[in-house]
């Protein structure tokens, strides 16, 4: 018994002394799954400043595109759980993606440590601001009476803006077809151009456009309408309750890191939240600061994948 005690109290002399250390060996790299100026790199810029003044040790920002974000996330599952290397996670590839494959690449619950959410915030569906609808109720009309003519488009396959549009589809009972580009970028750019129709997508991607008369906002899919856009409605006041969703961005790491040095990224990222500068960013970007614990994180992860994997298995939406 006496052995047993002295290793347990070793292990937590080593934890606390492998803690304290870190992160003074070497930068910490922080993988985003995407290219730069979307909504993801937003996040991942808006806090690396703020906290790598705070650990006292230099971000990196390393983009590694593909795969609608699956293939950064497999990435992280093979880093060594140091604390050296983290990720931007975000629904897609964290709560979407991986279900779309017959067998999927990784899971989202079980192969992370989960060290804090960052921000929630609703999708904005969105349209030319010459198309004759006014809310989501009258593009859906429309779109009934132009059946096999419309299409909504996606930044991706198995991105959230691809299962936005299916989830628009069931509650709707529209077969609208779903157009992928690579990233959000083009795919707001061809809706501007008129190739497509709609485009469900985060208030960082669209609330620029909208604000500068380039798309027409038509419905937000959160709980409760974006202070950014007081007069569009939510999905649930225009009769689709169904389509209500939110986007979430957070912190994570590999599976198996230290839980002090996990306490340690979350206390540092809890008070970089709080900022008022921080909040403000988030806030003109259509996002909400909303701060959760490791354990909250992962239960809110878990949930979201519970969620979308049905919808996957419902809409039949295998991709290989």
């Amino acid at each position: 018994m006496k052995k047993i005690i002295a290793g347990l109290a070793l292990a937590l002399c080593a934890g606390a002394a492998l803690a304290q250390a870190w992160p003074s060996a070497k930068p910490i790299r922080l993988i985003v799954g995407y290219p730069p100026g979307g909504g993801i790199d937003f996040a991942a810029r808006t806090v690396q400043v703020p906290l790598q003044e705070a650990l006292k040790q230099q971000i990196v920002v390393d983009y590694k595109p593909g795969a609608s974000g699956m293939l950064a996330a497999g990435e992280l599952t093979r880093a060594a759980p140091d604390g050296y290397t983290l990720l931007l996670a975000n629904t897609g590839p964290f709560a979407i993606a991986p279900w779309l494959q017959s067998k999927p690449p990784y899971d989202p619950v079980r192969q992370f440590t989960y060290i804090g959410q960052i921000s929630q915030g609703s999708y904005i569906a969105v349209t030319r601001p010459d198309h004759p609808a006014r809310d989501l109720k009258e593009w859906v009309t429309w779109a009934k009476a132009n059946a096999g003519k419309v299409n909504f488009a996606s930044g991706g396959q198995g991105t959230s803006t691809h299962l936005n549009g299916e989830l628009m589809n069931q509650a709707t009972g529209l077969d609208v077809t779903h157009v992928p580009y690579k990233g959000s970028a083009p795919a707001v750019q061809d809706l501007i151009g008129g190739q497509t129709q709609l485009l469900i997508d985060a208030g960082t991607v669209l609330l620029p456009q909208v604000k500068g008369g380039k798309l027409k906002a038509l419905a937000v899919t959160g709980p409760r309408r974006d202070p950014q856009l007081p007069d569009v409605p939510t999905v649930r006041e225009l009769g689709f309750g169904a389509m209500e969703s939110v986007g979430f961005q957070g912190l994570v790491g590999p599976a198996g890191m230290p839980k002090e040095i996990v306490d340690r990224l979350n206390a540092e990222l809890a008070k970089v939240l709080a900022q008022a500068d921080i909040k403000a960013k988030f806030a003109g970007a259509g996002a909400e600061v909303h701060p959760l614990g490791p354990a909250e994180f992962a239960s809110f992860v878990k949930a979201e994948n519970e969620k979308w994997s049905r919808l996957v298995r419902e809409r039949k939406l295998q991709l290989d």
